[in-house]
């Protein structure tokens, strides 16, 4: 995969070993002490458990004197759990990250280390400049990227074939003929799992991505002004799309990736055509089917052109998953980051949680045939966003995804959406 920049916040504002680390001064470790870390991150059952706990255990066999107490964490509970530690001033020594306003705002609170200069040679070299954009804020690195993770369409080939849709949707009047499609066909047209609000906010992100200029996403993190006329039609876009009711019954009170009622599960088990998610949904999908198997026909398409945007069609959004470390942990922190950026460790990223590492040497492990289209749409694509929320930071992302279920809900208006984010910014 060519090197590629992500529109983030930081536009604006021997690996398994310890010897020759710099980092905090008194590290127990580099005077053959014993050093004890807390990590955490967002795999808790499956593949992804297991990997988290094989890499740990590689890391302390080498690094004798070195333990580290993982805590799995679920994911809609991470960036809640998060802050907390950041408030009280008790942080875990790794943490999951997921880049833009959210990690800029514990930036902006002293409790992330600078790892700009403590990136080994090999991992920038392996990974190149673009993907650590995601976690640089005003010109530093505060985040060792381990996977890229393009949203769009998951869909189930063998639905759409059964109702007769030929192709996959370009055009927003394309998904509107495929949703009558499946519906006619007897299956729910679009999964969402709008519980955790998020994964409901998506579906303004894409609109928004479609209705605004390249311009405006690039200048939307600093500017906070969401005056532009695109912001309120994205809003109205969503309005329109959700009236013909495209979406499985009880959204609003559905999972997004936990169990066979879930969003992801509803594509597992044939019981939903489409879903819109990031690039990770192909393994939390694979968990999900009977056999806890890749889903055999699970297909994918790039969100849908819409008539008279400014944004490029082309144009994708996502994210970029890593790791940080606090400002005081030890300096076995850096040297675990780097050793998780590794092609082995990368490559076993890759097929634990069936995505794209973010190791370009590593990328020739991706073997599940889902994921190439999504690596060929990020590899073309004009340029790439970071999911809203993220980009924004947790206040006003919150605020926008809360205002966008209640759009869903019958409770909120397109102009509702833009006047609350407008006030969390207002807010800081």
């Amino acid at each position: 995969m060519k090197s590629r920049t992500v529109l983030t916040l930081g536009a604006i504002a021997g690996v398994t070993a310890l010897v020759g680390c710099s980092g905090a001064q008194g590290d127990p470790a580099a005077s053959g002490g014993e050093v004890t870390m807390t990590f955490w991150h967002n795999s808790t059952t499956g593949d992804g458990k297991a990997y988290w706990e094989d890499r740990v255990a590689a890391f302390e066999a080498a690094n004798e004197g070195v333990t580290i107490e993982i805590q799995s964490i679920q994911n809609e509970d991470m960036d809640g759990r998060l802050q907390t530690a950041v408030n009280s001033g008790d942080m875990p020594d790794i943490f999951m990250a997921r880049g833009g306003g959210k990690l800029a705002d514990i930036v902006g609170a002293g409790a992330v280390r600078d790892l700009t200069d403590l990136i080994s040679e090999d991992v920038s070299s392996d990974y190149g400049e673009g993907v650590f954009s995601a976690f640089t804020v005003e010109g530093a690195i505060y985040g060792m990227p381990v996977a890229v993770l393009p949203g769009g369409i998951f869909y189930s080939e063998d639905l759409f074939a059964d109702a007769g849709i030929d192709g996959t949707p370009a055009t927003m009047s394309e998904l509107d003929d495929a949703v009558g499609a499946l519906e006619q066909s007897g299956v729910e047209p679009i999964a969402l799992g709008g519980m955790a609000a998020w994964p409901a906010a998506h579906w303004y992100y894409f609109f928004a991505l479609r209705e605004c200029s390249q311009e405006v996403m690039e200048s939307i993190a600093s500017t906070l002004d969401f005056s532009d006329a695109c912001w309120l039609a994205a809003g109205e876009d969503l309005a329109e799309f959700a009236a013909t009711e495209p979406f499985n019954e009880g959204f609003l009170t559905t999972a997004a990736q936990e169990g066979a009622g879930s969003s992801a599960g509803l594509i597992a088990n044939h019981q939903a055509g489409m879903e819109l998610m990031g690039g990770w949904n192909v393994g939390v999908i694979g968990g999900l089917t009977p056999d806890q198997q890749p889903l055999a026909d699970l297909g994918w398409f790039p969100f849908p052109e819409v008539e008279g945007g400014a944004g490029s069609p082309s144009a994708m959004m996502g994210g970029v998953d890593g790791y940080s470390c606090a400002n005081d942990a030890p300096t076995a922190c850096e040297a675990f980051l780097n050793f998780i950026a590794s092609p082995e460790s990368q490559a076993g990223y890759a097929e634990a949680f069936d995505t794209i590492p973010a190791s370009s040497e590593a990328q020739t492990a991706v073997e599940d045939p889902a994921l190439e289209p999504l690596v060929e749409a990020y590899e073309s694509a004009d340029y790439v966003v970071v999911w809203l929320d993220t980009l924004l930071g947790q206040n006003i992302g919150n605020s926008l995804n809360t205002a966008v279920v209640e759009l869903l809900a019958g409770n909120g208006t397109p102009q509702g959406i833009v006047d609350a984010v407008t006030t969390a910014a207002q807010r800081g």
